[in-house]
């Protein structure tokens, strides 16, 4: 069982994050949801919730003025031009545990989603406060992303803001700048015939730039390109000393988060499942990294031939 929107609240509120609340009809599009609330509350947002052909899932959160050329996102992920497209609408229960309309970042609070990439629209960071479904659409919240990224890593996750609107380069010379945030396992979730792809519906002007490529030809293996450029992994992960604190920082402020009124023996369980998560997210990211530092260690090494 997923956690709930009472559950999700309550955990910003021992957070001590800062929102507001607005109740409305259950909403399925960006459209809709603006009719119940206003622009004067925060700017709201459009979340897609994407597949690629290894069954790897991911959410893209953004500003609805934000363009999201799916073509060019799936190149700089290393896909290849078509190796993206909306997930089927049964991922959306099976890893996301929300139902139809509700994709928001915080989707990745439950452990299903524990292989969900999650990328931010880096405009997010621009108005004063956003606003996103706490895992219901008859509920928006409207909070700054200083409260989102305390959120995300409470529950052991670094918030990753990329710029959307670019589109750079992609080739031998120039490897895919967001590789790295391609998740490392592959979730196969059964699809039924004749079910739509789903998302939280940005306006009707945006449907050009998020609908799915069906008609392009097939890429060359992503394996080609599962390298980053050599400052675009963070830091943590190419230092072991620092990939020590990492652990040990997450492990600090859970016990901090977590800690207030529970038994030795409750508290060592709750965070031995929280922290089983997450240290695998970090060992992934620090594999992931030492795969692309060791790619690019052997394209500057070429032996002569005897």
């Amino acid at each position: 069982m997923g956690f709930s929107k009472d559950q999700l609240l309550n955990r910003l509120q021992e957070l001590e994050i800062d929102y507001s609340k607005y109740e409305h009809p259950p909403v399925l599009t960006v459209e809709a949801q603006a009719k119940y609330v206003s622009s004067s509350e925060g700017a709201l947002c459009k979340n897609l919730f994407l597949k690629d052909k290894k069954h790897r899932y991911y959410i893209v959160s953004a500003m609805v003025d934000t363009k999201v050329d799916m073509k060019v996102l799936s190149q700089r992920l290393g896909l290849g031009k078509g190796g993206i497209r909306m997930a089927p609408e049964e991922a959306l229960g099976e890893l996301l545990q929300v139902s139809l309309g509700c994709v928001t970042p915080f989707a990745v609070v439950n452990e299903s989603a524990r292989d969900v990439s999650l990328l931010l629209d880096k405009n997010l960071k621009n108005p004063t406060r956003c606003i996103f479904h706490p895992l219901s659409n008859d509920v928006s919240i409207s909070l700054n992303t200083s409260g989102l990224d305390k959120f995300l890593r409470s529950i052991g996750r670094d918030p990753v803001y990329i710029d959307l609107e670019v589109n750079p380069v992609v080739g031998k010379d120039q490897p895919p700048d967001l590789a790295v945030y391609v998740p490392f396992n592959s979730v196969v979730v059964p699809e039924l015939p004749n079910k739509t792809a789903c998302l939280q519906t940005p306006p009707k002007n945006e449907s050009g730039e998020t609908k799915p490529v069906t008609s392009a030809k097939p890429s060359k293996s992503a394996c080609k390109f599962k390298n980053v450029a050599e400052n675009s992994a963070p830091l943590a992960f190419k230092n072991p000393e620092k990939f020590v604190e990492e652990i040990l920082d997450k492990t600090s402020a859970l016990f901090l988060s977590e800690g207030k009124g529970k038994s030795v023996e409750a508290l060592t369980e709750t965070q031995r499942k929280r922290l089983a998560s997450e240290l695998t997210h970090l060992a992934i990211m620090y594999k992931n990294t030492a795969y692309t530092e060791g790619f690019q260690a052997g394209k500057c090494y070429q032996p002569k031939r005897l």
